[in-house]
């Protein structure tokens, strides 16, 4: 099949950015690229670049390797530790039905301050400290509505 000037131009990019990279001296290069421009054919611009790559060359890049051991047999990475405030935080908003809403404050202090550890820090228990964020504030929003209705009764009956 016969080449267009496309054709001749894509393989002269071609041996440009073989002479760039070093891979053909100065001498080559020009007698290349002179028959580059005479070629009628593909085949024949096909010969010239034939030993080139085509493209840019991918530089190296580092690929982490495969450990030659199955991961079975591979020791257990060390387990994230658990915020010790974030399950204080639990357990004092859990307690706060057994103590009558005592717990509330402690829980939902204890719950603000693990939150921000676990985010400077990493560690687990954002769900524990959450807990005890929650079932702290609606003990105090208990107590709180309790307290309220004892205050508009008293009220009322004076």
């Amino acid at each position: 099949m016969r080449a267009s000037h496309a054709d001749r131009e894509r393989a002269v990019d071609v041996l440009k950015a073989g002479f760039a990279e070093g891979r053909l001296q100065q001498p080559e290069y020009e007698q290349r690229l002179a028959r580059a421009y005479k070629a009628q054919t593909h085949a024949e611009l096909q010969m010239l670049i034939a030993d080139l790559p085509v493209g840019p060359v991918p530089q190296a890049q580092f690929v982490p390797q495969r450990p030659a051991v199955p991961a079975t047999f591979l020791p257990m990475p060390p387990p994230v530790r658990t915020n010790s405030t974030a399950t204080n935080s639990m357990i004092c908003g859990i307690l706060t039905l057994v103590t009558g809403g005592l717990t509330g404050v402690p829980a939902v202090i204890l719950g603000h301050k693990a939150r921000a550890e676990i985010r400077r820090t990493g560690e687990d228990g954002d769900g524990q400290a959450l807990t005890g964020l929650i079932l702290g504030w609606l003990s105090i929003g208990g107590w709180s509505l309790i307290i309220l209705m004892w205050m508009l009764i008293l009220v009322a009956s004076v």
